[in-house]
């Protein structure tokens, strides 16, 4: 059945309301206004994010990417600073002026008006991209998105997993138990390495976590081989129970931050094809928008060792005292920095050279939320560095202009062209778009230096159990036929029987 190319005005209308009015209502009934011109100037924010997303819910096709964009500049930076601003009231005890808080909100709005241009750059070249993919003639893109998942490859995946499982866990201070006692405790045993030491011990932790999570969702989505796939669906059967163990291990809320577990349970929701289409979408966005409103402050609860009570409180205050809403005010924070120290453009290195280490490269750029934390006098340093200060600390207003109008196109095309390929499951499609459109809630709070490691394994392992189409087709391994193929019927798989 074919999506309806045309907008519904009434749902439009409605999301735009809840969005733009209803919530940010309900924030500031609850507080007695600091009134300023940052605050005027943060319901623009607001309007701008708010309007954006409901046009993506409302959108006559499924854009994960433009999804997990808005929903992140809707809480973090639209409603939260709102809060924050409106009640003179931040997380973190550095302050800075009205003048840098309106020079914050001017930042943020400069990012999203930039990421609105570039998707709206990228979106008129849609109808050209169609028409060549159509005439066989496909962008690099496209035939990069159409790579299918490769059976022996991901079987390859699935046990160099459980030996990267064996070989890691026997060799973690504290072995299986380490991964069941907190965030805390893990971070701490990590510490007592020095450096370089620290940074491989992270680095080897998620060799085990991002190939176990790829394992799993491959193996719940490659699909059905057109010549009979009896030892394939054998296979299933025998590896589906360990990978889940094993993913409940190393992947669990306990000891990995909630962001990467969230990420996980989004990406194997929503590459079930039923949402696909954009009434089950929207449905399941909504649903979602409500748990990172309502669930998501108190998902922490495994961070610490010692663990407190849960008390509920207010969005409000948890938007005005919970560190977990610290963008806008690390914004702030970064402007200051700025003035006093100046750009950075060799920062830019940093996240595509994260591999190298500081006894080759001395000068290398440090994690910018740590610097930003050293610099407010802070002891605790896990503090997020957005995108919008990290492209700012480099070149300035500049810099976050061309960083954000490349990602908007950027993740514009990627959404056309899964749209495009939606009718072939097992492509990269399929799965690495959702799986970076939620991660992407962690790029864009960042800071990159800590999450390129995590976000480089998520992008490269599949592009290394994956196989081109034409190549695909050429193998009987993995065909790829001109019908729809169907995913393997495994009971609780998600895919069709």
């Amino acid at each position: 059945m074919q999506d309806a190319r045309v907008r519904s005005v009434a749902a439009v209308f409605l999301w735009a309301v809840v969005l733009t009015v209803l919530l940010p209502g309900l924030i500031l009934q609850s507080l007695a206004a600091h009134v300023s011109l940052a605050l005027a100037l943060q319901c623009i924010v607001v309007a701008h994010t708010g309007g954006a997303l409901a046009r993506v819910l409302t959108a006559p096709t499924v854009r994960f990417v433009a999804f997990g964009f808005w929903v992140f500049s809707y809480i973090w930076l639209g409603l939260a600073p709102l809060a924050m601003l409106a009640a003179d009231t931040y997380p973190w005890p550095y302050r800075t002026s009205e003048a840098t808080a309106l020079q914050a909100v001017l930042v943020v709005e400069l990012g999203l008006v930039a990421y609105s241009v570039g998707t709206a750059l990228a979106a008129r070249r849609e109808r050209t991209d169609a028409a060549r993919a159509t005439a066989g003639r496909p962008g690099f893109l496209e035939r990069l998105l159409a790579r299918r998942i490769a059976p022996w490859r991901l079987l390859a995946l699935c046990g160099l997993a459980f030996t990267f499982a064996v070989l890691l866990i026997a060799g973690q201070p504290g072995r299986l138990g380490a991964y069941f006692t907190s965030r805390q405790a893990i971070t701490e045993i990590g510490a007592l390495n020095s450096g370089q030491e620290a940074f491989l011990q992270s680095l080897l932790s998620w060799s085990l976590s991002v190939p176990a999570f790829w394992a799993l969702l491959g193996l719940l989505r490659v699909p059905r081989l057109p010549g009979g796939d009896r030892w394939l669906r054998g296979a299933r059967w025998l590896l589906l129970p360990l990978l889940i163990a094993l993913n409940a291990v190393v992947n669990n809320p306990i000891s990995k931050p909630r962001f990467w577990v969230g990420t996980i349970l989004l990406t194997l929701v929503f590459t079930v094809p039923r949402l696909y289409r954009p009434r089950p979408f929207r449905i399941a966005a909504a649903g979602l928008i409500a748990v990172l409103l309502v669930l998501f402050p108190y998902s922490d609860y495994f961070r610490y060792s010692d663990r407190e009570d849960i008390t509920v409180v207010s969005l409000t205050e948890q938007f005005t005292v919970n560190g977990d809403y610290d963008a806008f005010q690390q914004v702030q924070t970064g402007i200051d920095y700025a003035r006093e120290n100046g750009f950075s453009p060799e920062a830019v290195l940093g996240p595509p050279l994260f591999m190298v280490p500081r006894s080759m490269w001395p000068e290398k750029p440090q994690d910018t939320g740590i610097a930003l934390a050293h610099y407010a006098g802070y002891d605790f340093l896990n503090l997020s560095a957005p995108l919008w200060i990290e492209s700012y600390l480099w070149a300035g207003p500049a810099a976050v202009i061309i960083v954000f109008c490349l990602l908007g196109a950027a993740g514009r095309r990627v959404d056309d062209v899964r749209h495009r390929l939606r009718g072939r499951p097992g492509t990269l499609a399929a799965l690495l778009v959702p799986a970076f459109a939620f991660y992407q809630m962690v790029f864009l709070r960042g800071s990159l230096l800590g999450i390129a490691g995590p976000l480089t394994l998520l992008m490269t392992i599949p592009l290394l159990i994956s196989t081109p189409t034409a190549r695909a087709s050429r193998s009987p391994s993995s065909a790829v036929p001109t019908a729809p193929i169907r995913h393997a019927s495994i009971p609780g798989t998600g895919g069709h029987p």
